[in-house]
């Protein structure tokens, strides 16, 4: 079963824009090492969309190479289309990989009967796959109502899990937990960690955030599931700050605060991101730096919060 912390890996550029493969060995090293539940490649986190055929295909075997083996991992498929779905989940399928996160795209509508339909067809075409149903809010997702999600996965054994990152989501995750098919293993929360508390103490299975504090991350899930609720609130309350600046920039943050802690040598993006000025870079830092002690995976370079 999926459980913990199951981060979104980002896709590292060089500077001339090209994908950095020995980046990305050190991104999944670090996530590894930080002692993450699972990986998941490639998300939206993952600026998936900027990504050509090959590039997506080479990096999801890279990873499934890298941790090999000693995490799940779970493969994106989200596209357009039902037949482009079912493309990239063979895909994942030939690199190894048996569990696929798919969103239904917004051109199918948000009835049970189309979403359904939807799913159907890439259970159907590809029957070894096991199905995490993406609920993204919108604009970028459906944001599928609780008892639509649980109408189209009572019919579909190949859903068993759901990821439900709407807003709020809390009480969408209770909705769904205490009506879910018995084939329907768990549902595990997004929003990059921002209400990952609330989605645990409802009964979230894990949470999918991006990778850049994992560790702390990591360390926040087990304190939880030991049972103390204080250490896994003050490791929460103490990592709001970050997260709440990470919820602007997105992938550029991740991969920022990457480069402080030495995974990666730059932040750079494909994707149209809001640009980070001095005094954001700034105030990442001195976050980062109170957050210092909690960050205990790999090398910690931070600048003075004054610099």
């Amino acid at each position: 079963m999926l459980k913990g912390i199951l981060p979104v890996l980002p896709t590292p550029f060089a500077a001339d824009g090209s994908v950095d493969h020995d980046a990305m060995e050190r991104i999944v090293d670090f996530a590894l090492a930080s002692g993450v539940d699972g990986v998941v490649f490639p998300g939206f986190a993952s600026e998936v969309d900027e990504l050509d055929g090959r590039e997506r295909g080479s990096l999801l075997r890279l990873v499934v190479d890298r941790v090999a083996g000693r995490v799940p991992v779970i493969a994106g498929a989200s596209a357009p289309s039902a037949e482009e779905a079912i493309a990239h989940a063979r895909e994942a399928v030939a690199a190894g990989v048996r569990i696929v996160m798919i969103q239904a795209p917004k051109s199918v509508g948000v009835t049970a009967e189309a979403v359904a339909a939807f799913y159907g067809a890439i259970a159907q075409a590809v029957p070894e796959i096991e199905i995490v149903l993406q609920n993204a809010p919108a604009p970028r997702g459906s944001d599928l109502k609780p008892d639509v999600i649980l109408t189209i996965a009572s019919g579909n054994p190949a859903i068993t899990y759901v990821k439900e990152e709407t807003l709020p989501a809390g009480p969408a995750i209770t909705a769904i937990l205490k009506n879910k098919p018995a084939h329907l293993k768990g549902v595990i929360g997004g929003g990059g960690a921002r209400y990952v508390i609330d989605e645990y103490r409802r009964g979230a299975c894990g949470a999918m955030p991006a990778v850049e504090i994992a560790d702390v991350h990591v360390a926040l899930d087990r304190a939880f599931r030991s049972g103390d609720l204080a250490k896994a609130r003050d490791l929460y309350m103490r990592t709001l700050p970050l997260l709440v600046i990470q919820a602007n920039f997105r992938m550029a943050f991740t991969k920022y605060v990457l480069s402080r802690r030495g995974i990666l040598t730059n932040h750079a993006s494909r994707a149209k991101l809001p640009p980070m000025d001095a005094m954001d870079l700034s105030e990442i830092d001195a976050w980062l730096t109170s957050a210092s002690s909690l960050l205990t995976t790999g090398n910690v370079m931070l600048r003075g919060a004054a610099e």
